[in-house]
């Protein structure tokens, strides 16, 4: 690449070979002014000034090398996977955009690989959380004006980004205690449930309360299995006490138990396991009176049709305990970010 620097004075009529950012502190506006290829005016070379370019680079490609628009380009293109829209290049960078609210995923070696190479610069939200439509889930560009061809080829192999969408499960749940079962107390999880299932459109098929009695247990998982759930949660019975049914009635009734607990606070005594195609949850005490706990990273991987195995569970523990922050973020924080 060959560099001419030229006042801006006598730049007029000559095209800038790449975007020249405006900053303006009062209003808080970044972004570019004027876009490359675009011809200087007369009129413009005040506002030149005011932007702090004295002169102007213009640039001379040599054989082999892509300009910072371009490898941007090429590599967002390879990386747009479902669920997600391509946006730029601006100022040298491109970004990708969900186009509709689902679980953000991606190989995470694919993003170190890429910035192996220390031209290049690939960031994005963490992977496996929960995005809004209209989010930006990642951003890339190269450090410098030009890079060369190979380092480009180098990239366009990774895999996509994506944004898989909510599935409606039908859902159901199993609520455990002789004290619920009797009346002397208030079932207090199902409307937080109903809460978290319309944040993924889920379907909620019932509810039933059951002592604690194994084969009763054992009945109420069946039977809503029969019935077609997809999901059942149960809440209840999940601690080490005596009275404690539902962690043994689950492995019963179902094919696998995918995991028994995790290496998260609040939220440690969660199970997973699966019979056919469905899911039979163990809820911990924890979800009842805690707005965020282990149980919500597993129903965005659920509702995702991503179901965590053990051995991926076993490494949550780094950043699995919650902050109790004293206004929630969340997903917008490390405990989302399993």
């Amino acid at each position: 690449m060959e560099r001419e620097i030229v006042p801006v004075e006598l730049a007029v009529g000559r095209a800038i070979a790449h975007d020249l950012t405006l900053i303006d502190p009062e209003s808080g506006f970044k972004g570019a002014k004027f876009r490359r290829g675009h011809t200087i005016r007369p009129e413009d070379v005040p506002v030149l000034k005011r932007m702090g370019k004295s002169n102007i680079s213009f640039l001379r490609m040599a054989p082999g090398e892509v300009h910072e628009d371009d490898a941007a380009l090429r590599i967002g293109r390879r990386v747009t996977g479902d669920g997600v829209a391509l946006r730029g290049p601006e100022e040298g960078k491109c970004s990708l955009v969900a186009e509709r609210d689902g679980l953000l995923v991606y190989h995470d070696e694919d993003i170190d690989f890429v910035n192996d190479d220390p031209d290049w610069l690939f960031t994005t939200l963490p992977n496996k959380v929960r995005v809004g439509r209209g989010k930006t889930v990642a951003a890339f560009r190269i450090g410098p004006l030009m890079v060369r061809e190979e380092q480009v080829a180098r990239v366009e192999g990774i895999g996509h980004i994506s944004v898989l969408p909510w599935r409606r499960l039908k859902t159901a749940l199993v609520t455990t205690g002789r004290e619920l079962y009797e009346g002397s107390v208030k079932d207090a999880f199902q409307p937080k449930l109903l809460k978290k299932l319309a944040e993924y459109g889920g379907e909620f098929l019932g509810g039933r309360i059951v002592p604690d009695d194994r084969s009763a247990i054992e009945g109420a998982i069946s039977g809503w299995l029969d019935e077609g759930a997809e999901l059942v949660l149960c809440t209840g019975g999940m601690s080490v006490d005596a009275d404690d049914m539902t962690p043994s009635a689950i492995r019963v009734v179902c094919d696998s138990v995918l995991f028994r607990r995790t290496p998260v606070i609040p939220g440690a005594n969660l199970m997973l396991a699966s019979k056919g195609g469905a899911f039979v949850l163990g809820v911990p005490a924890s979800a009842v009176f805690i707005e965020r706990t282990s149980l919500d990273m597993l129903l965005d991987r659920l509702f995702a049709g991503v179901p965590p195995d053990g051995e991926e569970v076993r490494g949550w523990g780094k950043g699995g305990l919650c902050a109790h922050c004293d206004s929630c973020g969340y997903p917008r924080c490390a405990f989302a970010a399993r």
